[in-house]
């Protein structure tokens, strides 16, 4: 058990040595500053001649989020068509079928979205170029789309005043040729080596230990999963996501997994202090998304190693902790640590089954999903906690009787009117989502659809509540990972899901968008005696309240009808 606990503090320490000089490098390279990756400039030239990009051209916020929306929304056809005819396409040595247009459409917009719910089952329900050419691709975009919107807010606080915010086109391509890319290519090369396939062939087949044929797929894997961790994208090449022996063969690569996809959302935060030039207040954003990942990591492994009292009441030694759904190669304290970093990073891919978790921990998993800022995503976890620091400026200037500031800028009545809009609307699309597939569940169970929702639930009672409120908040999240006894391949939830991902993804990043640009453009004021300084341990303090506050506010009594009434059957 010491051995699987440090192995937790190496992997977190060896992600700090990584992280830190990655956003020192980052804000550099957003900054146009000499860094050793500019022999990749003529790359980049010759992308922005074929595309007929001028990066000279400086955008506003809202130039920056009409390109935004607009390549999205692009994608968003292409990826559609692709999944729906690819039977007919080459690089099917499988013969997957085409996906229903419910299906392909929840499938674009959660990879669009960088959410990577998957309502199919990866090696069987994908081709391998829909892999490569669709999925992977999705990957990488929708990572940068996440990062060049963060670098847009960097902009804004830079200079003292400005509406000249940079221009999209060229963050988004250099998240990719000076950050994706390189470290996805370093990445699937340790995965290759260590077990992970990489190739074009079809199935394999082999003689299990009871004497069946067994038909394995392989396929370019090693690829996909190291965009799917440094993208915090999630999606799983093979069903079983990263608990799959190709997907992650070691204790060794499950390390490597885990420290990709917190390295980019953690040097986001170290690049916007160095871009702002106050390194003081990244370190104090840091130091409130840290300590809320404890606080969520350390009941979660609490709960996982003290094992299921409805085994310890029959007497059943759980020495090693709580085993169902965990893989054997990492146990239930890696396992616990990835359930944390997966869902406070929204990456949303698994090493092991949450459905089998410990009620406890599908709360943690919850909570961390609905307060979405602890880290975050590649770009828009920054994103999101800027939201709760407004609102915390906001009241925080309201208890001393002053002008809410931030950076120097007047926190006004439109900023505040989109934060508090932002604000409102995690909640609102989960439980609403959550609310009607209970109330279907419950009254028109024996609905003549193609698939009753009576079938929904292979848990009916507290756990499938939990099953479809996880749902919801993994889709508004753009997490991607769930509680798997839920029957999900259905027109409802392919269409409810794909519907609050699309919402969840794209109005949290036009809304910090649209503050970080309205307060650039106002004129700065130069700090005083009076001013509120934001990088301070009491106004992290605040922050940290507010962030706790809203979400014990908006989720408490969903939580008491899952994960916690669950709980306390259990001890019964």
């Amino acid at each position: 058990m010491n051995t699987e606990l440090i192995g937790i503090i190496a992997t977190f320490l060896l992600t700090l040595v990584i992280a830190i000089p990655l956003g020192k490098y980052l804000a550099k390279v957003f900054a146009g500053e000499k860094v050793w990756t500019d022999f990749l400039k003529p790359l980049e030239t010759g992308i922005y001649k074929l595309s007929g990009i001028n990066i000279k051209e400086q955008m506003n916020w809202k130039q920056q989020l009409k390109a935004l929306l607009t390549i999205n929304i692009l994608w968003l056809f292409y990826g559609f068509f692709v999944l729906i005819f690819q039977n007919k396409l080459p690089f099917n040595p499988d013969g997957n079928p085409g996906m229903t247009p419910d299906l392909a459409f929840n499938t674009v917009i959660s990879f669009v979205a960088n959410c990577n719910l998957q309502h199919y089952s990866g090696e069987s329900g994908v081709s391998y170029l829909t892999q490569q050419y669709v999925l992977m691709f999705l990957q990488f975009v929708s990572a940068a789309t996440g990062i060049a919107a963060a670098v847009v807010l960097f902009k804004a606080f830079r200079d003292k005043t400005t509406t000249e915010l940079g221009n999209f086109w060229e963050f988004f391509v250099k998240s990719i040729t000076r950050l994706l890319l390189p470290l996805s290519f370093v990445m699937a090369l340790i995965l290759t080596f260590n077990g992970t396939p990489a190739s074009y062939e079809g199935k394999d087949k082999f003689i299990s230990l009871q004497g069946d044929t067994v038909n394995v797929s392989r396929g370019p894997a090693a690829q996909m999963i190291a965009i799917k961790h440094l993208g915090t994208n999630g999606g799983g090449y093979f069903g079983a996501n990263s608990a799959h022996p190709f997907e992650n063969p070691s204790y060794f690569t499950n390390m490597v997994e885990m420290i990709a996809q917190t390295i980019i959302p953690l040097a986001m935060i170290i690049a916007f202090g160095y871009f702002i030039r106050r390194k003081k207040l990244a370190w104090t954003i840091f130091g409130v998304m840290t300590i809320g990942l404890f606080m969520l990591l350390l009941p979660t492994l609490s709960s996982e190693l003290g094992g299921n009292p409805a085994l310890a009441k029959m007497g059943i030694a759980q020495t090693t902790g709580a085993m169902e759904g965990k893989e054997v190669r990492f146990g239930p304290a890696a396992t616990a640590y990835w359930s944390t970093l997966t869902t406070v990073i929204s990456t949303g891919s698994v090493n092991g089954m949450h459905d089998s978790t410990m009620p406890l921990t599908g709360l943690w998993q919850l909570l961390a999903m609905m307060i979405n800022s602890f880290y975050g995503g590649c770009g828009v976890g920054l994103l999101n906690y800027f939201i709760y620091l407004i609102v915390a400026v906001f009241i925080s200037g309201l208890m001393v009787g002053r002008t809410p500031e931030f950076l120097g800028h007047k926190v006004e009545a439109r900023e505040i009117k989109i934060a508090a809009i932002i604000t409102l609307l995690s909640p609102f699309l989960i439980l609403a989502g959550t609310a009607i597939a209970s109330y279907i569940f419950t009254n028109h169970g024996n609905a003549a659809w193609a698939v009753q929702p009576k079938s929904w639930l292979n848990n009916p009672g507290f756990h499938g509540f939990s099953e479809m409120l996880y749902e919801m908040t993994s889709s508004n999240a753009n997490n991607g990972s769930g509680f798997e006894g839920l029957g999900d391949n259905n027109i409802f939830w392919n269409l409810s899901t794909g519907i609050v991902i699309f919402l969840g993804r794209f109005l949290p990043i036009i809304g910090p968008v649209a503050i970080a640009g309205l307060l650039g453009a106002k004129k700065f004021i130069p700090e005083s005696a009076g001013t509120l300084k934001t990088d301070t341990k009491t106004f992290a303090l605040m922050t940290f309240a507010v962030i706790i506050v809203l979400n014990a506010l908006s989720y408490f009594p969903a939580l008491a009808l899952g994960p916690l009434a669950e709980y306390f059957t259990m001890l019964k």
